[in-house]
């Protein structure tokens, strides 16, 4: 959809206690079944090391002494067989779906939202019976050893947190080590009296305590009571499913042992739960039969040890016993009533919070809440905080035991059981609903709204209730609120997916397919993620629920005016209010029963308070209102600009389609030049290597006459011109398709440079304009730079200078910082318009001031100079000024080398090489090129062989033991990289091998990068350079022309030279480089003196090669010589 909201992926980062599972134990996801490594004994053994609970002794004595033996008998059991019953649903689907009671609870009819409020009652519960537990202890913690009870609450309820850390693992190792000396401890007791006091049994039946019927009839207004007490534990089956998630589902255990397993310590526990509950009874009445007083004949510890006199005669043995009995007992049920309360805490907060700090965090807050409950004394209202609480708790499980046992079978609601937040409602109003109606109607039943019999029976109303409404509000609304949307049948059968937001793998049980994110997403990060406001399912929110029932059941007007913020008002503090009045009704229950104050004036206090605080609440509700509507104001826009920005982002979208096919339109047709240029390259420098390497070979004969000469030097530099030409075109398309490879040769800038200078101070002398160099004080001797490169751009630039400028000067300056190097070309030319400073660069542009010169070039050389600086990590700038010149800068990196390793390149021409005799196999299909190879190499006294293509060339190697191999790379048959290969396999490691070809390509990429060559060239090649890299390969030490001046006098004398006074102006003409004048001069002996014509033309081939030194050398010989 257009102007859909896009969310950036960003990974979430949990911390150490969320990422690692033995610490987090899957809360908030389902139970991987890769997790479920226990064996089923092993896991029922851990849920049914929570029967262990003291609290159990404590609820049944309690009742005992109040209502008598009959009614708390009649009560335990008929409330065992509920729990039992209730229990059985909830422990089968939760251990078939691996999933906890907080995940199956939304599943089961509350709703992703709606189940917060269940995790609330059942995080109560866990905190609530923590502090009884703990309590217990501390009470034995005193009687036995004296420690002070706010000390004993402490150490009660620090000693937990390090046994929980690490949830089930350490857990079940926990209560397998200690279950049998539990149960040991349990029984030993009982034993005891029946051996020693049998009766005791007997008369405990007819015990009719406080209220009860002397003759110990049943009471059906006391039963309700004592049953109201007992129902508290139905929220008990939480924890057990809490471990029953683990049962495992595989070939490792049975049908028969896992039904075993999760009926005994699912609702099975309510068996052994209902006997400590008459253990507790009998007990009560047994401390009370030896003299305890009610109160302490309630509390556990002195209950067992009474007992426990019975078994051990001595009272400090007794005492110790029943010490390390109650600790025991204590440890074992609060570890389980830790763990499972921080399981309920990370649901609760991570809904409403959409943070999940750790499970490890919220076992710490469970622990601190039951501390406060222990010091302001919950333990002594026990019997009215436990009904109270019953009636929310049978409310809850009631309706998820409805929505299971009643819905599902009749079909009221879909068969999957959900419980991941993308598929679920927020508030599925079957079980909210249900558990609302039920609580409502229990507690006005509680408080004597509708009769006695009703206050006693309230628990029994929640669960009627419970199960008449729930499955009459599924009926009424057809099962629509369970699935907010369907899950991606594709996965089905998938072992792992990976998370698109934690990048972890999980099963596809607890993967949900997010359009937020575009990918599949965990169920953790799913529950916390903030920033996707439930796009997968927005009928589904909460406010769109809301908005759509009042819709429906109210008038519009109606509507509107709840809808407002007068009435959005009116809900957030009627609802604070009514927090507060029952927070601080519970207040009133507690303190009305523990504290000697008048009832009245507490009631009196309160409600001051709750004025007082009502007015706080107003304020505090107007704020919260007004920065909700702020928020909502502010995301609405946020939302408005976004799909705008999105809309805009579609079109520039479709946009850069077009560009981008146009681009590749482009491309293609680029590529397709390329192919054409390297191809069109590769025919033509065949050729231009004959007509080049032939041409320097007649330019360096002294035989041949002036005009011909001059003939063959037009053809010599009209082929370096077509070689540049194409070169140009070559390296503007490398460089436009990035392919350009930059050599790092080692220059000796010295040298570089001087060269540069020679060539352009004479260009300049021919044209009567001053070249000046000015030198840095320091110049490095080498440097790494790709030679050809750093030529052709200064080369480019020199050669503009000197001609665009008529008169004046061209200034060449060079700065060095190393690694950096400043070149400053500076001429005093016709200078470029500022508009025409960035179109220079452009090919085969020319600035409108040069545009009329009649100066011939490729007009490449600026683009190509700009190109190849910013490859080589440099630029290029321009400045000028019309009528007065230009000056450009180039900046380059040019390292300095420390250690040198390149030879001194050939300055002078050769005849000969020291040393034995080296042998040449040249190896190309084309004659032409076979022939000018050994026209240039044989005459230096190589031994050169060649042959047509490569079978030959192998063959020849077999017979012969070249010391270097010049192999064409393009040929029919065996290529050269082939070729090259083959000889190495064949044991011609010494010998070098020199690669030439007419291919595009660079010494640095594709095949070239292969270790088999030595040496690369190019076609056309120069003499001169490939003179000087056979030296390089074969170590040769060359013999120049310049080092025998006494043979070029002796040619010299043999054609006799011209008149003496000639001789000294060509003298002076060389020691002011003043080229033109020395061509005219020769010009001039040409025609007044024929007979010298070897003079001259030996004479003009050295100045064509601007070889000065060896010229002044020869005309100073044949001076001498004839003076």
């Amino acid at each position: 959809m257009a102007g859909r909201q896009r969310i950036d992926r960003v990974r979430r980062q949990y911390n150490q206690w969320v990422a690692n599972q033995t610490l987090e134990d899957y809360a908030l996801r389902f139970t991987a079944k890769s997790a479920r490594r226990w064996s089923a004994a092993r896991v029922a053994n851990t849920a049914l090391g929570a029967i262990s609970f003291l609290a159990l002794e404590a609820i049944g004595g309690t009742i005992t002494l109040n209502y008598g033996v009959s009614n708390a008998t009649a009560a335990i059991l008929v409330v065992s067989a509920i729990i039992f019953c209730c229990g059985l649903p909830i422990a089968y689907y939760a251990a078939r779906c691996g999933v906890d009671i907080d995940l199956l609870t939304r599943g089961a009819g509350f709703g992703y939202i709606g189940s917060t409020i269940t995790s609330l009652i059942y995080a109560s519960f866990t905190f609530i019976f923590f502090a009884i537990e703990a309590v217990i202890l501390a009470t034995a913690l005193e009687l036995c050893f004296g420690v002070p009870r706010p000390i004993g609450y402490l150490i009660s309820a620090v000693i937990i947190i390090p046994l929980v850390t690490h949830g089930i693992t350490l857990i079940s190792r926990f209560q397998l080590w200690t279950q049998p000396f539990w149960i040991a401890l349990h029984i030993l007791p009982f034993a005891a009296i029946a051996w020693h006091s049998p009766e005791s049994f007997k008369n405990w039946m007819a015990f009719s305590g406080e209220q009860g019927a002397p003759n110990g009839d049943l009471d059906l207004l006391l039963f309700g009571t004592a049953a109201a007490v007992v129902f508290s534990l139905v929220a008990q089956i939480g924890e057990q499913v809490d471990f029953l998630r683990f049962l495992p589902q595989d070939q490792r255990t049975s049908k028969a042992a896992w039904w075993l397993a999760m009926t005994c310590a699912g609702p099975g526990w309510i068996v052994p739960g209902a006997l400590k509950l008459l253990a507790g009874s009998f007990l009560a009445y047994f401390a009370l039969q030896h003299g305890l007083s009610s109160e302490d004949a309630a509390e556990p510890a002195h209950m067992y040890l009474e007992a426990f006199r019975y078994v051990l005669a001595q009272p400090a043995l007794a005492l110790g016993l029943t010490a390390v009995f109650v600790i025991l007992s204590q440890i074992k049920i609060n570890v389980t009533n830790a763990y499972a309360g921080s399981i309920a805490w990370s649901n609760f907060f991570s809904r409403l919070t959409h943070s999940h700090p750790g499970r490890v965090v919220w076992l710490v807050f469970n622990v601190l809440v039951a501390l406060l409950l222990m010091e302001i004394g919950v333990y002594k209202a026990l019997e009215q905080t436990l009904a109270l609480y019953s009636n929310v708790a049978i409310a809850w499980v009631g309706a998820l035991v409805a929505d299971l046992v009643i819905n599902k079978p009749l079909g009221l609601r879909p068969p999957q059981m959900e419980f991941k937040r993308a598929h679920l409602y927020d508030i599925n109003p079957v079980g909210v609903g249900a558990m609302l109606i039920a609580t409502i109607a229990s507690i006005s039943a509680f408080y004597g709204l509708f009769g006695p019999t009703a206050k006693a029976l309230a628990p029994f109303v929640a669960l009627l209730a419970a199960f008449v409404a729930a499955p009459a509000i599924a009926w009424a609304t057809r099962g629509k609120y369970y699935i907010a949307r369907k899950p991606k049948r594709s996965w089905q059968g998938v072992e792992a997916i990976k998370c698109c937001i934690c990048e972890h793998n999980f099963e596809p049980e607890d993967m949900a397919s997010c359009p937020a994110y575009a990918g599949p997403i965990c169920s953790l990060c799913c529950s916390l993620d903030a920033r996707c406001h439930d796009l997968c399912k927005p009928h589904a929110r909460i406010q769109a629920q809301v908005s759509e029932t009042l819709g429906a059941i109210l008038p519009q007007a109606i509507y509107q005016r709840i809808n407002s913020q007068l009435g959005h008002y009116l809900v957030v503090f009627t609802g604070s209010a009514g927090l507060v009045a029952l927070t601080l009704s519970l207040i009133y229950l507690q303190t009305s029963v523990t504290m000697p104050i008048d009832p009245a004036q507490i009631s009196d206090v309160l409600w001051k308070a709750f004025f007082a605080l009502t007015i706080i609440i107003g304020v505090v509700a107007w704020l919260f209102v007004l920065a909700r509507q702020s928020r909502q104001a502010a995301e609405a826009e946020t939302r408005r600009q976004t799909t705008l920005l999105m809309q805009e982002i579609d079109a520039h979208s479709r946009t850069d389609a077009e560009l981008q096919r146009a681009k590749e339109a482009a491309e293609s047709a680029n590529l397709a030049k390329s192919r054409y240029v390297v191809g069109l390259s590769h025919e033509l420098r065949s050729p231009l290597n004959a007509i080049s390497g032939y041409a320097q070979l007649l330019e360096q004969d002294a035989s041949l006459l002036p005009k011909p000469r001059d003939q063959v030097r037009q053809v010599r530099r009209s082929a370096e011109h077509l070689s540049g030409l194409i070169d140009g075109l070559l390296d503007i398309s490398k460089i436009e398709a990035g392919r350009l490879y930059l050599s790092r040769d080692e220059v000796r800038l010295g040298e570089f440079l001087d060269q540069l200078v020679g060539m352009f101070r004479l260009h300049a002398a021919a044209k009567n304009i001053d070249f000046v160099f000015e030198r840095p004080n320091y110049l490095p001797p080498v440097v790494f730079a790709d030679e050809k490169r750093l030529r052709q751009v200064l080369i480019n630039l020199l050669s503009n200078a000197i001609k665009f400028t008529q008169q004046g000067s061209v200034h060449f300056i060079m700065h060095y910082r190393n690694p950096v190097a400043e070149f400053e070309i500076r001429d005093t030319g016709p200078g470029i318009h500022a508009g025409d400073l960035e179109r220079i660069f452009a090919p085969f542009e020319r600035g409108a001031l040069g545009v009329s010169q009649p100066h011939t070039g490729t007009g490449l050389g600026l683009t190509i100079s700009k190109l190849l600086s910013g490859v080589m990590g440099g630029d290029i700038r321009v400045s000028s000024a019309v009528g007065k010149g230009s000056t450009f800068y180039v900046k380059m990196l040019l390292s300095e080398v420390t250690n040198p390793t390149r030879h001194r390149p050939i300055h002078a021409p050769v005849y000969g090489y020291y040393g034995p005799r080296k042998t040449v196999l040249i190896t190309d299909d084309d004659p032409t090129q076979r022939d000018l190879l050994r026209e240039v190499l044989t005459p230096l006294g190589f031994i050169v062989l060649t042959a047509p293509d490569g079978l030959a060339c192998l063959s020849l190697a077999q017979h012969c033991q070249p010391d270097l191999f010049v192999l064409d790379v393009t040929m029919p048959g065996l290529d050269g990289w082939t070729i090259a290969e083959t000889l190495r396999a064949q044991g011609h490691h010494h010998a070098r091998i020199l690669m030439i070809s007419a291919s595009a390509l660079e010494a640095h990429g594709g095949p070239l990068s292969q270790p088999f060559h030595d040496a690369y060239m190019m076609k056309p090649v120069d003499i001169l350079r490939m003179l000087e890299l056979v030296g390089q390969l074969l170590q040769l030490k060359w013999q120049y022309e310049s080092e025998q001046p006494s043979a070029a006098a002796a040619r010299l004398e043999s054609h006799l030279g011209p008149p003496l006074q000639h001789v000294e102006e060509l003298i002076q003409l060389g020691q002011i480089g003043y080229i033109r004048g020395i061509e005219a001069k020769l010009d001039e002996i040409y025609n007044d003196y024929p007979e010298h014509s070897a003079f001259v033309a030996q004479m003009r081939a050295l100045v064509d090669q601007f070889d000065l030194g060896q010229y002044m050398k020869t005309l100073q010989t044949l001076y001498r010589h004839e003076h």
